[in-house]
């Protein structure tokens, strides 16, 4: 304690704090102004990010331009708050070096646990990185539907470790996203289904057609239906020849998620009008042959029709 009420004491701690104030202080105002330049630069670096990719997405997808800057600000803000720790880690750990603390031990101590998060956690931080560039590039959203991994269904959710998807049977697949090896979107931008219809080999090709283009036509200017579809249906004509039946083969255009209805619709009215004009669609049937015997039998049958009468 008589050291601490010394005057060589107080003379010693001053000379020190003025050497410390002359010689470190003002290289921690430098670095509290390039650590907040280094802030500013990087919410710069990435508002300019994100405007380049709302403009982008907008361009690619008009008709949802809410729900993808929506999904936009929500990456930016995570690419946002990794910054912020990357710069708020760097500042403290050289702000600590000033004061005098030795930070080759923390730092030692920080890449030992990241080595072993890196090893034990590897497959989130692959699921991590794959959902992010799943969202930034826009390859699927919710309320799309998509096959993943060969399984269909309506994705009714996307975060960043995993995607959900209900089947059409109602069973939820859940998958992580850096296993996804194979992904398609049904409903991206546009949508398009092909309509194969069979009719018999005695009908003409030409008519066919002519009547399966009339009613698409009519599909076109229906109220109900005329808004959901893009483009005037394509009929590509004969396609294959089978067993049976020459079958025709038709494409419709429609706005996303609507083709399904579409063709059920499209389906619906070729089978009224086929019936109307008597145009055969074949369908599985078997034919009994008697051969030679039919003479016999038929003779027996009209001999005992005459007998009773």
């Amino acid at each position: 304690m008589k050291n601490f009420f010394t005057e060589d004491f107080w003379t010693s701690f001053f000379e020190k704090a003025s050497n410390w104030v002359i010689n470190e202080l003002p290289s921690i105002i430098i670095l509290l102004i390039f650590t907040f330049i280094a802030f500013r630069l990087v919410r710069f670096l990435l508002n300019r990010l994100k405007k380049m990719i709302i403009k982008r997405a907008q361009r690619m997808d008009k008709d949802d331009a809410s729900e993808t800057e929506k999904r936009i600000n929500t990456l930016m803000n995570i690419a946002r708050g990794a910054s912020n720790i990357v710069i708020w880690a760097i500042f403290l750990m050289i702000l600590l070096s000033k004061f005098g603390v030795n930070i080759g031990p923390i730092l030692a101590s920080a890449g030992i646990l990241g080595l072993a998060l890196g090893f034990g956690a590897q497959e989130l931080v692959r699921d991590f990185i794959s959902g992010f560039f799943v969202l930034l590039e826009n390859q699927i959203r919710s309320g799309d539907v998509a096959i993943i991994n060969g399984t269909a269904g309506l994705v009714e959710r996307i975060e960043l470790r995993t995607t959900t998807l209900r089947d059409f049977s109602g069973v939820v697949h859940i998958f992580q996203n850096g296993k996804i090896n194979s992904l398609s979107n049904m409903t991206k931008e546009w949508s398009a289904i092909t309509v194969e219809i069979g009719v018999a080999y005695k009908e003409n090709a030409d008519h066919v057609m002519k009547v399966m283009k009339e009613v698409a036509e009519d599909l076109e200017q229906d109220e109900m239906f005329k808004d959901k579809i893009k483009e005037p249906t394509e009929i590509f004509g004969i396609d294959q020849f089978l067993d049976s039946a020459v079958l025709f083969k038709a494409r419709i255009k429609s706005k996303p998620g609507e083709q399904w209805a579409l063709a059920r619709e499209y389906r619906k009215r070729i089978k009224a009008v086929f019936d109307e004009q008597n145009i055969e669609i074949p369908f599985p049937h078997t034919t009994v042959y008697w051969g030679q015997e039919i003479a016999p039998l038929q003779l027996h049958l009209d001999n005992a029709k005459t007998e009773d009468k």
